[in-house]
């Protein structure tokens, strides 16, 4: 099947199969019906959470498929494939169960025992974590999570994509990016066999690993290409696409972005990031490359301006390949003032990254004024992940640079980084910001419309020159009260962002429209 026409048949309602026969929305979201009811259950959590649930969220731009997993799901796989977990360690070991070992435990048997059940769920995420003498920093817990449910990610990727398209849609999300890496460790092998004489010690050293990379490249986007047709074969068959009893998830619209790490020597990160390009270039379903992995760590640290001169190079190579880079998640408790005063500044000069994830040590870099003066004048967006910065970081509320960002006029959209393991969702997260910072309704409005501006899909925006709000002329005088204008429509079937911004306009006025006949929350008024 081509892959043009498997991506239709599933996810349903996807990029380029959109309807166009809708109502064309307002220019503005300022009825004030919903803004009233948002101002009367701001400050009540519950109802609060009710209001935001339903709010229309454009995108999820920052979210690692294989953190946006529950425990809960990687242990009820686990059983399923006979596999054992050491209670100990809090892991899922990769062997089949065989003779009885000490510390060690059937995982279908878990759901007998309470203790270990409860005991995995809090190894495998944040929930209820406590520091203790072994265990004692959220950023320790929260990162060691993935090498403990890391043996079940090979053989159920489709079934992780179904779960997280489950959770965006559940939250009212409409467009999804998820960071997959689609590199297998026998490809790997193949690229490292072909670098294995070569030293990658500075920039002078990245052409000749270049050239030596090319002749297994076109494997690894083939086996790239296979690995995510049967990803997305199973999640078809996971969420039922295509039949009258398809979930919600087969109406949310995904891409991915290729995710590398950069804990490992330059001489395997390298080879990572080239397959990463290649792969964006080859498949259509790749819109962006990035690269993660905990950012203090000793070789990320050692190596940064390294990474930095991989991506600078890549670049001249793969002209047009989109950059959403980790960078700034650090602060000083963690790594010597030394090392905060340049990394923003360099994804974005050097490596040329269009979009920041987290960039929470904006305040220590180098000249930050002149720092978020350029963001906003680039449009360089930063993709915010209030959960997760508290729970890794231990930065929140006023300490977080959120309101930084946006009182310098730096764009910035939520989302949820590793929503399983924070055991959060989107939802969360608006809630999150609505009741640290007294956003407004047209702020929520504004960051909804900010994630849909700033994704990596090809076309034009519904918007002009990223001024959100005002359309470009072809759809400048539609409206709720008539039908599309051919000009628009036809704009709209030439370029796929637009056309999810539109959905997004359409589904804001559906929004508004029945906010205040909710029964639950209208009394509240």
């Amino acid at each position: 099947m081509k892959i043009s026409t498997m991506m239709s048949s599933l996810l349903g309602v996807f990029v380029g199969s959109a309807p166009l026969a809708f109502a064309a929305p307002s220019s503005s979201h300022t009825a004030p019906s919903a803004a009233a009811l948002y101002e009367s259950v701001k400050h009540d959590p519950v109802q609060l959470g009710l209001f935001m649930q339903s709010f229309p969220k454009g995108a999820d731009l920052h979210n690692h498929m294989s953190g946006a997993i529950y425990a809960e799901s990687f242990l009820k796989w686990a059983a399923k494939d006979g596999l054992c977990v050491n209670l100990p360690q809090g892991k899922i070991v990769p062997e089949r169960c065989g003779a009885p070992v000490e510390g060690m435990e059937a995982a279908a048997s878990l759901s007998s025992d309470a203790p270990a059940w409860n005991g995995m769920i809090d190894a495998l995420s944040m929930r209820d974590f406590v520091p203790t003498a072994t265990d004692r920093s959220g950023h320790d817990h929260f990162f060691s999570t993935f090498e403990r449910f890391v043996a079940l990610e090979k053989d159920h990727q489709g079934d992780m994509l179904a779960e997280a398209l489950e959770h965006a849609a559940h939250d009212h999300v409409q467009y999804l990016e998820l960071q997959v890496s689609t590199a297998s460790s026998a490809g790997l092998d193949s690229m490292m066999a072909a670098v294995k004489n070569k030293q990658l010690n500075n920039a002078a050293d990245i052409p000749a690993f270049h050239q030596a990379l090319q002749p297994v490249l076109p494997k690894m986007v083939e086996a790239s290409r296979k690995g995510v047709d049967a990803m997305e074969k199973r999640a078809h068959e996971v969420l039922q696409c295509g039949t009258a009893q398809a979930k919600p998830g087969c109406g949310v619209t995904v891409r991915y972005l290729f995710e590398t790490l950069r804990i490992v020597p330059p001489k395997v990160t390298y080879p990572q990031l080239e397959v990463g390009y290649a792969v964006v270039k080859n498949d259509p379903r790749f819109v962006g490359v990035n690269i993660a992995a905990p950012e203090d760590d000793a070789t990320a640290l050692h190596d940064y301006d390294l990474h930095m001169q991989m991506f600078h190079y890549l670049n001249s190579v793969y002209p047009g390949v989109k950059l959403s880079l980790h960078a700034g998640e650090i602060t000083p408790s963690l790594v010597p003032l030394a090392d905060l005063d340049h990394h923003i500044w360099s994804a974005i000069d050097v490596a040329g990254a269009q979009r920041i994830g987290h960039g929470i040590d904006v305040m220590w870099e180098h000249d930050p004024a002149e720092l978020l003066a350029k963001m906003a004048r680039q449009h360089i967006m930063v993709e915010v992940n209030l959960t997760s910065n508290d729970e890794i970081l231990g930065i929140k509320g006023d300490h977080h640079p959120f309101e930084l960002y946006r009182r310098a006029g730096v764009p910035v959209a939520l989302s949820t980084d590793d929503e399983g393991v924070s055991r959060g969702s989107l939802t969360n997260e608006y809630v999150r910001a609505a009741q640290t910072y007294h956003l407004s309704y047209n702020d929520l409005v504004q960051l909804s419309r900010t994630g849909l501006e700033y994704n990596f899909l090809p076309g034009q925006s519904l918007w002009v020159d990223h001024h959100i709000g005002q359309r470009v002329p072809a759809c400048h005088t539609a409206s709720v009260t008539s039908s599309l204008p051919q000009s628009c429509a036809t704009f709209l079937e030439n370029n796929p962002k637009a056309r999810l911004q539109w959905q997004l306009e359409t589904r804001m006025a559906e929004f508004e429209r029945l906010a205040v006949r909710n029964p639950v929350l209208s009394h509240a008024r």
